[in-house]
């Protein structure tokens, strides 16, 4: 009889372990819906109520830091345009991240954005931002507006100052980018699409790009942080929130971000704005020549030197009357090599040797005239206005 209910009970402790492993693999949820004890889920009440540990400013990665420093600074600008006129060459390729509401032939409102430099309300933005604007709103990221007054512009870099009057201003911090390398992280900030203030981060892919045929004057920043419709004038900051340029054009065949953004350095605009606030124009040196690069095949085709000392310098192809150049003597077919202690090799070092003179300054050049080496005395002329601003 003992021997009987002995077996009983084995075959009832494995049919019960065999329902446990069935129940365990098939239906596992059933056993976690079992109650638990009052103890036990007071002790989880507890521990869900806990704070973090450690501290998630701890553990954060990222640059949120450099955004909240920024951040302030950075405004919205609406500008009530005129209708548009012709689109810029380039404009297929090269977009201006600067977005404009209204149907074609009325009067538009243009989407941009802004930074604060100083804390009476002096604003960096891009020149297409307010060009031909009426009325110019300013909104910080405290919700703050105010009518904006133009200082000036200066088209030949894309750069406008403006003014707002307000209190407690927020300024964002100034940044040297001579000191970028390619490979640093930015940031980003703007207004795009006008869906409120966002950052966006990148590295510099470029430094020193130029003959993109955006503006004259060309020396951009390139990134890839994402620049869309209305960050124009905007700010690239560095990881430590630090102004290191204005966002002002991006690479695109459909108007949105493509990865390849270009922003005008710091160092540029804020020279233009110095400029902009005490004489109300940027003013530049000018000679008044027509250049060509001075390819090998040029310069073999017009029997300029030889293959064992070929001729570095800008061919002269025109000059134009009564300017600088002219009055000094020279002339079509020269060769410029020098402009003062510069030597000069491409047109866009030319013009930014030429730019960098004081109007009425006295400058000498080296030229090549038929094999023989020139010097000439000039007298360093102003920079006319662009042809787009004369007639306006």
């Amino acid at each position: 009889m003992l021997k009987r209910l002995w077996l009983i009970f084995a075959q009832a402790v494995t049919v019960a372990l065999a329902a446990l492993f069935v129940v365990s693999t098939l239906k596992p949820q059933w056993l976690r819906q079992a109650r638990l004890p009052d103890a036990t889920i007071a002790q989880t009440a507890r521990q869900i109520a806990l704070p973090p540990s450690p501290a998630a400013s701890v553990v954060r990665a990222g640059f949120s830091q450099a955004a909240r420093i920024a951040a302030p600074a950075v405004v919205s600008i609406t500008a009530s345009k005129a209708p548009s006129r012709a689109g810029r060459a380039h404009e297929q390729l090269f977009g201006f991240p600067f977005g404009l509401r209204q149907p074609r032939g009325n009067p538009q409102l243009g989407l941009g954005s802004g930074v604060i430099i100083s804390a009476d309300g002096v604003l960096l933005t891009n020149n297409h931002v307010v060009e031909g604007a009426s009325d110019i709103e300013v909104m910080l990221s405290d919700g703050r507006q105010a009518q904006a007054k133009l200082i000036g512009t200066d088209p030949e870099t894309d750069v406008a100052v403006l003014k707002i009057s307000l209190p407690d201003l927020p300024v964002i911090a100034m940044g040297d980018a001579a000191s970028l390398a390619v490979g640093d992280v930015v940031l980003a900030i703007g207004n795009p699409f006008n869906v409120g203030q966002t950052v966006t981060s990148g590295i510099v892919s470029a430094l020193g790009r130029n003959q993109l045929g955006i503006n004259t004057f060309e020396n951009f920043i390139q990134t890839d942080a994402a620049i869309n419709p209305g960050n124009s004038g905007g700010a690239l900051v560095d990881a430590d929130g630090r102004l290191v340029g204005i966002n002002t054009a991006i690479f695109s065949r459909s108007g949105g971000s493509l990865g390849i953004g270009f922003a005008i350095p710091v160092d540029v605009a804020r020279q233009v704005a110095a400029s902009l606030l005490q004489d109300g124009v940027v003013a530049r040196g000018w000679i008044g020549v027509q250049t060509r690069e001075l390819t090998p095949e040029l310069a073999e085709a017009l029997k300029l030197g030889d293959a064992k000392t070929p001729i570095r310098g800008v061919l002269i192809g025109g000059v134009v009357n009564d300017a600088p150049a002219a009055k000094a003597g020279i002339k079509p077919g020269d060769v410029l090599t020098r402009i003062g202690e510069h030597a000069v090799a491409t047109p866009a070092e030319l013009l930014a040797s030429v730019a960098a003179l004081k109007p009425r300054s006295q400058v000498e050049v080296g030229v090549q005239r038929a094999g023989k080496a020139m010097h000439f005395q000039l007298a360093v002329g102003q920079r006319p206005r662009p042809q787009r601003d004369q007639d306006d």
